[in-house]
């Protein structure tokens, strides 16, 4: 039988096993991780990024000289209106259209590649530039034109860049910390600019292409925007069918450029918008109304897009109703707010109110009216402390009840108005009150002194009511009580 000893030792030596199975794997790893980056090197190795040639190939691709050869040819050529009553996929003229926009994507991205090959080369000359200028062509041109100059005022920068910026460069320039570039690395630079430049003409040329024949190709969106500005949305997003799958809030950003404002205010920059704010809507639209109005055109746009897409309206008639909708929305947002109608009074009532009145609403007043008892409970005396039912405060408060100088909760009580026309009432009722006797009531009164006597009926019933007969009389008044000798 295995000793306690003997079981700890079995358990250590699987647990040593187990991190040699792990060593093991984890030796693997490191091995297939050094072996992948063994691979990306040489791959990294491959590129010469001193080599322009080597990093930009699109201008030198077959694809790129075909297509730009049948775009000049177009050009010059024109619009072929013989080849309109085809289908749309089976025009030649809608292929090349095609072709242009997935060439036009092309050249956006070899600008790029283009844009950080040249940054990185005159990084060492001018690092603060690319944080100053950010767009690709205007930093292309920017450095063509500076070149190796290190005195910027110097160089003329009119019309390259706005002033305020020109004035931020100049003023960053003369306290950079770069130097200027050997001969060989400035020449690579400037053949870089000149490629990009090159590409920005050619891109302007496909776009000059496609606006052309927007009006075939799609005859809403052109309603909308325009043909430049619908050339410009179809080249950057690649062609109509990718443009009528793009939502609203894409088409907005389209052609959106970063914009360096170096310090000066917000409050008149337009964020966030593309080439939707070339087109003339925007234009005409209040400031205030811009944002509203841009987010508008891109949604009616995309729609635009969708129905271009299949052919849905070849006249472009749901185009021009969609603008019509657009300008009322436009114009609806700048009405004023409807003016405040000032309420009127009511009118007054001529006739009289109905109220019940009466003896059964007074009666009802005084049945339910508040008593001297309860108005001396709901009054206080300045600079007097109330009683109370617990004391110290507590419980119902007395008020000014039995503060009127003996110190006891004495409250006259006084016969109510309707007491007494209760009493009398009841009076007249037994006597009556016009002169008319009961038919119980009798002339002759018997008294213990003179036995039979003739009396007043009336004279007895107001002796009686006030008190002084109550000995002889019954609570009728009729008969008398008879004293037996």
């Amino acid at each position: 039988m295995a000793t306690l000893a003997d079981s700890f030792l079995a358990d250590l030596d699987e647990l040593s096993d187990n991190e040699a199975d792990v060593l093991e794997e984890e030796n693997n790893d490191v091995a297939n991780m050094e072996e992948d980056i063994d691979g990306d090197l040489a791959d990294i190795e491959t590129l010469n990024y001193d080599d322009l040639d080597s990093v930009s190939k699109l201008q030198k691709s077959q694809r790129y000289i075909d297509i730009m050869q049948k775009v000049e040819d177009a050009l010059e050529k024109g619009s072929d209106i013989s080849n309109q009553g085809l289908v749309l996929e089976d025009d030649p003229e809608y292929q090349l259209i095609v072709d242009c926009n997935g060439l036009s994507v092309d050249i956006e991205n070899e600008i790029v590649i283009i844009h950080n090959f040249i940054r990185d080369k005159y990084r060492l000359k001018f690092p603060e530039l690319e944080s100053l200028v950010h767009h690709p062509i205007d930093y292309a041109r920017v450095v063509k034109k500076i070149g190796n100059e290190m005195d910027l005022t110097l160089v003329d920068l009119e019309g390259l860049l706005p002033s305020a910026i020109i004035m931020v460069v100049s003023v960053t320039a003369s306290t950079t910390s770069g130097k200027p570039l050997p001969e060989d690395v400035l020449q690579k630079t400037i053949d870089a600019c000149d490629r990009a430049l090159a590409l920005d003409t050619a891109k302007k040329n496909v776009l000059d292409f496609v606006e052309s024949r927007m009006g075939y190709i799609a005859p809403n969106l052109s309603t909308i925007v325009g043909s430049a500005v619908a050339a410009k949305l179809m080249g950057t997003a690649g062609g109509l069918s990718a443009l009528a799958k793009m939502p609203a809030c894409n088409v907005q950003l389209l052609g959106a450029k970063k914009k360096t404002l170096a310090g000066f205010s917000t409050a008149t920059s337009q964020f966030r918008v593309g080439y939707i704010e070339q087109t003339e809507i925007f234009q005409t639209t209040p400031p205030a109304l811009r944002s509203r109005a841009c987010r508008l055109l891109a949604s009616k746009a995309t729609l635009a897009a969708r129905i271009d897409s299949t052919r849905g309206d070849p006249l472009g008639n749901a185009g021009k109703t969609l603008k019509e909708e657009i300008h009322k929305k436009i114009e609806k947002w700048q009405e004023p707010p409807p003016a405040k109608q000032p309420k009127p009074l009511p009118v007054p009532d001529s006739e009289p109110k109905k109220k019940r009145g009466g003896r059964r609403l007074r009666k009802m007043k005084e049945r339910y009216a508040i008593t001297d008892m309860r108005k001396l409970a709901n009054r206080m005396q300045f600079g007097v402390p109330e009683e109370s039912s617990l004391g110290d405060g507590l419980g119902e408060g007395y008020g000014m009840l039995g503060q009127a100088g003996s110190g006891k909760l004495r409250v006259s009580i006084g016969q109510s108005k309707l007491a007494a026309k209760v009493a009398k009432k009841f009076k007249e009722k037994n006597y009556g009150s016009s002169g008319a006797t009961s038919g119980l009531t009798s002339s002759l009164a018997f008294t213990p002194v003179q036995g039979i006597e003739l009396t007043n009926p009336q004279a007895h019933a107001h002796q009686l009511g006030s008190g002084t007969q109550s000995t002889y009389f019954s609570e009728t008044g009729t008969f008398s009580k008879i004293k037996r000798t």
